[in-house]
């Protein structure tokens, strides 16, 4: 996790100084103001791997003398099959859809991604995937 930290902090760096050159040079504040927020979100993740790397332990990553297989094993939990995203998707495209044709059509995508989040955060406590 430190080098993916370091990258963060040298890209936000970058960005930072492209920031400024950008400003100064084209005097836009929209694209100086995204250039600033991008300067921000990558200084938060780089500061967060950089934080999270001192807590944990060391990682294949870190070792320049790792092979490939050292990294090897579980990555971590994977839901196996889930028709939620399917309903997110559905809602998400009726509410954009209604950005478009009318706001009216908010009123019937709401009530889908509703459903389609209720149904995501509990998967894991109704039916197959029950834990026991």
């Amino acid at each position: 996790m430190k080098i993916q930290g370091r990258m963060f902090i040298w890209l936000s760096v970058f960005v930072l100084a492209m920031a400024i050159v950008y400003g100064v040079w084209s005097k836009e504040p929209a694209g100086t103001t995204a250039l600033f927020l991008a300067f921000g979100l990558c200084i938060m993740v780089g500061y967060y791997l950089a934080f999270t790397a001192r807590r944990v332990d060391v990682g294949a990553q870190d070792d320049k003398e790792a092979d490939v297989a050292d990294d090897a094993g579980e990555l971590g939990f994977f839901s196996p099959h889930s028709w939620q995203p399917l309903s997110l998707a559905v809602g998400g495209a009726l509410a954009f859809m209604g950005v478009v044709f009318g706001w009216w059509l908010l009123y019937f995508s709401a009530p889908i991604i509703l459903i389609g989040l209720w149904g995501w955060v509990f998967e894991y406590y109704r039916g197959e995937n029950q834990n026991q």
